[in-house]
């Protein structure tokens, strides 16, 4: 099969190749699937870079445990392990994989069952791998953390990427008042979203307009979580859901201090996997959210679009185009 490979940590246009490799060995409660698209992710531009040098200690201290990276996948079962229960050969599937590993950047891959859920008819494979880590994420804020009601009003940092354009789409179906903050070249597609403000942070910093929120959603966390209690009504929520990894660690720890004298909450989102991922499939079927994407691209320009993500150039989605 072919597969993008890396054997050491570095710049991805650098380390990453498009190669042969074997296919991957079929374990008892695996099946093999053959990717028919995928996605990259912040994992990706981590895992590839080695950076933050905490990710070492779980992907390989001095080189990569798997030379392949990607979480996010479609697909079609193609052989099923002697232990598998839930699927059969000729399913399609889709899912957020990183619970059970990685390896998407290729033409198969042998995941556990658990990894990948049944894909719905209605969605083509290039929206289906889109959707389960940026839009659950975006859904497990908003619902699952910061109890999103009617009418409020919502901020999202880091607006015109995928957690943020579902995101807004998501706080619009609760008739919300929704600003975006993000860089100068994605305004324009903001605001086409349906942003009702749309914010250049090369420009502006949102936590010092004077400007309130009810809930703030945040995929950067690049500003300490003094700013991020300025920005919120007296009862407002804040939700990381990622970032920069000493910003997080300073909101973990201030958040329980703040939460002895303040109504104001600061909150981080530990993902759970593809779960609700079903509910946003309906969504997309029914036309009431759609998934931004920009691509598909071939395969062999993985290398190049994990920079282009890392740069944060990309709007909405980066969709990888694998066979089919």
């Amino acid at each position: 099969m072919k597969a993008i490979l890396f054997e050491k940590y570095g710049i991805p246009e650098e380390v990453l190749a498009l190669k042969e490799a074997p296919l991957p060995i079929l374990k008892d409660n695996e099946v093999l699937i053959k990717i028919y698209a995928t996605t990259i992710n912040d994992y990706d531009w981590s895992i590839v870079r080695g950076k933050p040098y905490l990710y070492r200690l779980m992907f390989g201290l001095f080189k990569p445990k798997n030379p392949i990276a990607g979480m996010e996948l479609s697909g079609v079962v193609e052989k099923i392990g002697s232990k598998v229960s839930k699927l059969k050969v000729g399913d399609a599937v889709y899912g957020d994989i990183s619970q059970f590993g990685f390896g998407t950047f290729a033409e198969y891959i042998s995941i556990h069952e658990d990894a990948v859920l049944i894909k719905p008819e209605g969605l083509s494979f290039e929206i289906a791998t889109a959707i389960p880590h940026a839009s659950t994420l975006a859904l497990q804020a908003l619902r699952g953390i910061a109890k999103i009601k009617q009418g409020q009003k919502v901020i999202i940092n880091g607006a015109g990427g995928g957690v943020g354009t579902i995101g807004l789409q998501l706080a619009k179906l609760n008739n919300c008042e929704v600003s975006g903050v993000d860089s100068g070249e994605k305004l324009a597609m903001m605001k086409s979203l349906g942003y009702d403000q749309v914010i250049d942070y090369t420009k502006v910093d949102f936590t010092k307009t004077g400007e309130q929120y009810d809930l703030i959603l945040d995929c950067k966390t690049n500003k300490s979580p003094f700013s991020y209690l300025r920005a919120l009504k007296p009862t407002g929520i804040y939700v990381t859901i990622g970032g920069d990894l000493s910003s997080l660690i300073s909101v973990l720890f201030w958040s329980k201090i703040f939460s002895l004298f303040s109504s104001k909450r600061l909150r981080i989102l530990s993902l759970k996997p593809n779960e609700g991922l079903d509910e946003i499939a309906q969504l997309i079927i029914q036309n009431k959210i759609s998934p931004e994407i920009d691509g598909p691209y071939p395969l062999e320009d993985t290398a190049r679009l994990i920079q282009y993500f890392g740069e944060g150039k990309h709007k909405g989605k980066i969709v990888i185009k694998v066979s089919g």
